[in-house]
């Protein structure tokens, strides 16, 4: 089932849901969809029932220091978190959207309890066993998802600047991998490393040219 509702209440999905006696909702969201290079990440948060943190938004919307802040109370306060990574090698074996949702199902499994309904930001999960809502923009209209988004979202973060600090002359640490100006200029300067997404353009493009010259 998709929702579309837009309303400024970002409790209206669970309270709904809770007036059916459903009180384990777990959110999901993902962050990684579009770099060029590492993982995609997913979180699975379920916020005890009547949670609320006043500022929680789509994770896009707000500041890094915010994210930060917000991601170490979250995990503090949630009934349960669960973490999903799929690598840039399994995204080029089977898409970057069936990986999302690979990574999606991993979240789900790996939360400590298990939730009632599943609440998700826009991807649908057919093979979810659990009842569950796709929301349209559900980041910016769910409390549980907009928590998922923000502790997926410090999750890679903090990946990337680990890979900063390997490889710093990429900026990872400023682009976080997605295809900026700054980011394509390095990558043709520096070559193409082993955890870019090989079906990925420009990247496939940059390693055709590469073979292609070394034929010529």
């Amino acid at each position: 089932m998709i929702k579309k509702f837009k309303d400024a209440d970002l409790e209206h999905y669970e309270h709904e849901l809770n007036k059916q006696g459903i009180n384990l909702i777990a959110g999901i969201d993902e962050v990684g969809r579009g770099p060029l290079c590492g993982p995609v990440v997913t979180c699975a948060c379920i916020l005890p029932v009547g949670y609320h943190l006043d500022g929680l938004t789509d994770s896009k919307q707000l500041s890094e220091r915010k994210r930060n802040e917000f991601a170490e109370i979250l995990k503090r306060d949630a009934i349960s978190y669960g973490i999903g990574i799929i690598d840039n090698k399994r995204i080029d074996e089977i898409n970057i959207r069936e990986a999302t949702k690979e990574a999606m199902y991993m979240a789900v499994s790996n939360l400590n309890v298990k939730p009632e309904h599943v609440l998700i930001d826009a991807m649908p999960l057919e093979k979810l066993e659990i009842p569950h809502t796709s929301i349209i923009h559900g980041d910016a209209l769910s409390e549980s998802i907009a928590a998922a988004s923000v502790i997926a979202k410090v999750t890679r973060d903090n990946m990337m600047y680990e890979l900063d600090k390997e490889y710093p002359m990429y900026g990872y640490a400023k682009h976080k991998g997605y295809p900026t100006k700054a980011h394509i200029e390095a990558v043709k300067k520096y070559g193409v490393q082993d955890f870019y997404r090989m079906t990925f353009a420009p990247i496939k493009d940059m390693i055709k040219e590469n073979k292609n010259e070394k034929n010529n």
